[in-house]
């Protein structure tokens, strides 16, 4: 007979877990689209997936650069087979999450490593992508060749009071 001590351990372990387990998922699938360069769409289960890369923050398309940042995704992603480590739903429910391209780089840290996206300081505390950020910045790489480039968020929002 089972222990009802056992079995009550056995739930609390559970009920601990489940938070983690429910976003410890990841799959993979070929990237068919690019929206721009921080959003693209993967195949899962036979349907294409909208994925917004965590962390990042890449150029609107409008902005300078941001069509450098979708050229530089379709280069070393499009018609590519990756893996998505699921983070998190977004408020519109788009899939967030950390893309891992075919020979193990991450995506995310090479768009910041070249310098079309910023660390999205807002909802990462990614020390890599901090570093890679400044790393970036120090080399002047991407939009860090302006003399002061507009985060996106504040694009963003300068766009929305025109």
């Amino acid at each position: 007979m089972i222990s009802p001590l056992r079995v009550c351990l056995a739930f609390a372990l559970l009920w601990l877990l489940l938070p983690v387990l429910a976003f410890a998922t990841s799959f993979t699938g070929k990237v068919v689209q690019i929206s721009d360069g921080d959003t693209i769409q993967v195949l899962r289960d036979g349907r294409a997936e909208k994925v917004r890369l965590a962390g990042i923050d890449c150029p609107e398309l409008n902005q300078p650069y941001g069509q450098a940042a979708k050229r530089f995704v379709l280069q070393i992603a499009a018609q590519r087979t990756v893996t998505v480590q699921v983070v998190t739903t977004d408020r519109y429910g788009r899939t967030v999450g950390e893309v891992v391209l075919p020979d193990g780089r991450s995506l995310n840290q090479e768009l910041v490593r070249a310098g079309y996206a910023w660390w999205y300081r807002k909802y990462s505390d990614d020390a890599v992508l901090e570093a890679l950020e400044a790393e970036a910045g120090g080399a002047r790489r991407g939009l860090w060749e302006e003399m002061d480039p507009v985060p996106p968020w504040e694009w963003r929002r300068m766009q929305r009071n025109v």
